[in-house]
């Protein structure tokens, strides 16, 4: 009897272990469509990143417009050039003109409704390219915005591309936007992405991941931006002094009196950055500026924050001085849901079948993207960074992707949007 015992106790853990083993096996179609789009993938980042698109290079975001329009149209989405400039959030840094948007939407015969969201628009200024063109070595391709989004651009439109070759058509509708002003906090396409998204059930961001892990991000700061204007009085500074009120001495005053405004405790970060005043050695300035970088987790600390100031700067150095504040609300945070978390729970055992570790960050890293206007207003499920392993964002010459990244990406976005078509994914 017990030598039965034994012997049914190793069938089971024989089966059980067979069950895991089968568990943890990637879907052989999938990732062998996702090894088939690598070399297109690499042809059409290279192809992206060669059209120089910076925020404020109109043309440029144009010409990348449409290049990526007709790929989503190749695929059949129904697609349509938006114009930023309808809705507009106007802040310091917006350009006159802001770059388009591509919208495009594929039906399929199923009931759950998707988004991908990336950008196109990179933080440089049109002619770096020519010393610093797309660029192959080993394992990394170089080129200015290549990780900072233009992988996500090639990453959705590739994903995409092996839907098709696998016949996959169980969503409802399959939403694609890309913006050309996210460098610049979105301030045309923030109303649409927040309105399009609340009508999906889930939002996938292809912002990158870092580049020492396999990452997703539920969490991103809300950025803000405070600027400080003083208004004195100019006078001769050697033969009549007295008779100016100096704007300078009253910036430094109310610098110093608004230094400790950060709140580590909430994730409150308020650092004054840039300072202007003067335009001559003998003349008493009668205008200065000083502008602050705001980082919040949480948006109702920015008002608290402006409320703080606005008392605070009553208590003039000079008087005779006007001392004013304007605030910018650049981007919300992106607080993490319980239905991004359970998704990212998934996507971590969908990397897992291919042998590999996805970390789930669930704590803001400081920096801030569109995926906090996704998520603003609904419950819709959002989840950033399913792009490749990059580095060097925003830099002059060192921005890259790793290509060894580039199948593993695209099984994990491709079998989460199946998954979730399916109602296999947690929702």
């Amino acid at each position: 009897m017990k030598k039965r015992m034994l012997c049914l106790m190793a069938l089971c853990m024989a089966l059980l272990g067979h069950s895991l083993l089968q568990a943890q096996q990637p879907d052989l179609g999938v990732f062998a469509a996702a090894e088939a789009q690598k070399p297109a993938f690499i042809d059409t980042l290279q192809r992206v990143v060669e059209i120089e698109s910076g925020s404020r290079d109109y043309e440029g975001l144009v010409r990348l417009g449409d290049l990526i329009a007709e790929e989503l149209r190749s695929l059949g989405g129904e697609v349509e050039i938006l114009d930023a400039n309808q809705d507009v959030y106007r802040m310091f840094d917006t350009p006159e003109q802001i770059g388009p948007m591509v919208h495009a939407r594929f039906r399929g015969r199923g009931d759950k409704n998707i988004m991908l969201i990336a950008h196109m628009d990179t933080v440089y200024p049109r002619g770096m390219i020519a010393d610093q063109p797309f660029r192959i070595d080993g394992n990394l391709a170089y080129g200015l915005g290549i990780s900072d989004d233009k992988q996500g651009v090639a990453l959705i439109i590739h994903t995409l591309a092996m839907l098709q070759d696998l016949g996959f058509d169980e969503y409802g509708t399959l939403t694609v936007l890309i913006n050309g002003d996210e460098e610049i906090s979105s301030p045309g396409s923030r109303s649409t992405i927040t309105r399009m998204a609340a009508e999906h059930d889930v939002v996938f961001s292809a912002e990158p991941s870092r580049i020492d892990n396999d990452s997703l991000t539920l969490a991103t700061s809300g950025i803000g931006a405070a600027t400080l204007t003083v208004r004195g009085r100019a006078s001769h500074a050697g033969a009549a002094p007295e008779m100016g009120r100096n704007a300078l001495y009253e910036m430094a005053h109310q610098m110093l009196q608004l230094r400790d405004l950060s709140e580590p405790e909430t994730g409150l970060k308020v650092n004054w950055t840039v300072a202007q005043s003067g335009t001559t050695r003998n003349v008493i300035p009668d205008l200065a500026t000083m502008t602050a970088d705001v980082r919040m987790l949480r948006q109702e600390d920015f008002q608290r924050l402006e409320d703080r100031i606005q008392e605070r700067i009553v208590n003039k150095l000079i008087p005779d001085t006007e001392v004013t504040v304007e605030f910018e609300n650049r981007r919300p945070p992106l607080m993490p849901g319980d239905g991004a978390r359970q998704l990212a729970g998934h996507a971590q055992r969908i990397y897992s079948e291919i042998g590999m570790e996805l970390t789930v960050n669930e704590q803001a890293e400081g920096g801030g993207t569109d995926a906090a206007f996704a998520a603003l207003g609904t419950d819709t499920a959002v989840i950033e960074r399913f792009g490749l392993r990059g580095f060097g964002a925003h830099s002059n010459n060192a921005e890259y992707v790793d290509l060894d990244s580039v199948i593993p990406r695209l099984y994990l976005l491709s079998r989460m949007i199946i998954d979730v078509s399916r109602g296999t994914a947690p929702l």
